[in-house]
């Protein structure tokens, strides 16, 4: 990896942009600095905790979800058909005109999502209600012509790993069911993240477009602001009039579909890194660390040779358990050696020198600072036992975190304050001259309405602006 990640204290985590800049190369995630601006490369750590992140997401999907893969260009014809869905995305569309030198007859656009791609080929294969439902998947890269500010892993010109499911069913009930089961099966997700999230309908006019409704998933971040980290649209059956995708129920008569899509991104990994990390470097929870265990052997005297061994024979039994475990074996002193680790996240930390081989003990650390001795004998069960609670504490902690940045204000000045430090629940009445003037006052911007479990504090009935009947509503500034 190009540069010295090691040289020079890691900033503060409270200058969050600065730390999140500076943690991604520093603890080997992505390097920016590819040549176009919103585009970047993942290092090899990086992308192996990619690589587990989105394994715990195909396994909850291949549950009842099939994976597949559709193209990445796009038809003008097909992606110009639904017009509510293309003013949505018209300014962010990247456009392919020429086939080397030769202009094409039928510009191609470069996939912002994939409705207008795997819709066409829906209406070929959706014919009988025996068909249904129909629930794919895909990962892929998107690309959409971010015009704001880019920040890798969160607003990018490339989205590497946007995980995509569109479902079919034969009425708007059964689709509003499949909503919410992915719903819960975003929280799943988060929860093996150890990420706290909150839920909420998102108004009118910030939803998916060509929805009938979108529910968003967001979490807070360090600097108080959220960031959007799922979304779940109930399309109803305006894209399959769109593109004809039209079943024959039982009586022998055609009838449209009505469909759903949801999607998540490499901003789930952008969440881990933010939420869980300290001023040490990442905290990565044990399910989707790259390395679950590091063995530093202690070099003191003459004992090398008897040292290395014993580490070497440590990893051997934690891999056999399959516990991704790795030894560094560097001619650097230990304290070089924890810093470097400690920056990568890796959850514990098992140290090995000439007194833990006298004694017949191994000491474990773990990355939150907790430090024990084990029984070398004994070691893969104490590891084991060990990992098993990381994830329950750093979830555990987040969600304090979230709780103390969540507040009910009781006027409007209250409600700019709790925005300014993280989120506001107020009341609502649902109006749009209401919604203008709440985000006016506040600075920040209405995420959507709350649609349970999300614990949030009691508050009063009344809007907070008209003081007519409204429903628990979520504020915040977002990225």
């Amino acid at each position: 990896m190009p540069g010295d990640p090691e040289s020079g204290p890691l900033p503060q985590k409270t200058d969050f942009s600065e730390w999140y800049t500076e943690i991604l190369w520093r603890a080997g995630i992505i390097d920016n600095r590819y040549p176009v601006k919103g585009l970047y490369v993942w290092y090899p750590y990086g992308f192996t905790l990619r690589k587990q992140v989105y394994g715990i997401l195909r396994e909850l999907l291949d549950r009842d979800h099939q994976e597949t893969l559709f193209p990445l260009l796009i038809p003008e014809h097909e992606f110009m058909k639904e017009a509510e869905h293309i003013a949505g995305f018209e300014d962010e569309v990247y456009w392919v005109t020429r086939g080397g030198r030769t202009p094409l007859d039928v510009p191609l656009a470069l996939r912002p999502t994939s409705e207008t791609a795997i819709y066409p080929m829906y209406a070929l294969w959706v014919r009988s209600h025996a068909d249904l439902p129909l629930k794919y998947y895909q990962v892929v890269n998107t690309f959409r012509y971010e015009t704001k500010a880019t920040k890798p892993l969160i607003r990018a010109r490339e989205i590497t790993s946007f995980k995509e499911a569109h479902t079919v069913h034969a009425t708007w009930a059964e689709a509003e069911e499949q909503a919410k089961l992915a719903v819960a099966l975003y929280r799943s997700f988060y929860e093996r993240l150890s990420i706290p999230v909150l839920v909420s309908k998102r108004p009118d006019w910030d939803k998916f477009p060509g929805a009938d409704y979108t529910i968003a998933i967001d979490t807070i971040m360090p600097d108080g602001r959220t960031l959007q980290i799922g979304t779940v649209h109930h399309l109803g059956d305006n894209f399959s009039r769109t593109f004809n995708i039209r079943y024959e129920d039982e009586k022998g008569e055609q009838q449209y579909a009505h469909q759903t899509c949801y999607g998540i991104s490499e901003r789930s990994i952008a969440a881990v890194l933010s939420v869980h990390g300290d001023d040490r470097g990442l905290v990565l929870p044990p399910q989707v660390a790259p390395v679950q265990v590091v063995v530093i052997p202690v070099i003191v005297g003459k004992r090398k040779d008897e040292v290395l061994g014993a580490a070497r024979s440590l990893k051997e039994r934690l891999a056999a358990a399959g516990i991704r475990t790795g030894v560094d074996e560097r001619e650097i002193r230990p304290g070089a050696k924890y810093y470097h680790w400690e920056m990568r996240g890796v959850p514990l930390r098992l140290e090995v020198g000439p007194r833990d081989l006298d004694r017949g003990v191994v000491t474990l650390v773990t990355r939150l600072g907790e430090k024990s001795e084990a029984p070398a004998p004994s070691v893969v069960d104490a590891v084991q036992g060990i990992l098993a609670k990381l994830s329950d504490a750093l979830l555990g902690k987040a969600a304090a975190e979230m709780r103390g940045r969540v507040a009910a204000p009781k006027d409007m000045e209250g409600a700019k304050a709790a925005v300014g430090r993280g989120v506001a629940v107020v009341s609502w009445c649902g109006a749009r001259e209401c919604a203008d003037l709440l985000e006016k006052q506040t600075e920040g911007s209405i995420l959507g309405t709350d649609v349970g479990g999300n614990q949030l504090p009691a508050i009063p009935k009344d809007c907070i602006v008209c003081g007519k009947e409204g429903t628990p509503t979520l504020v915040s500034r977002s990225f």
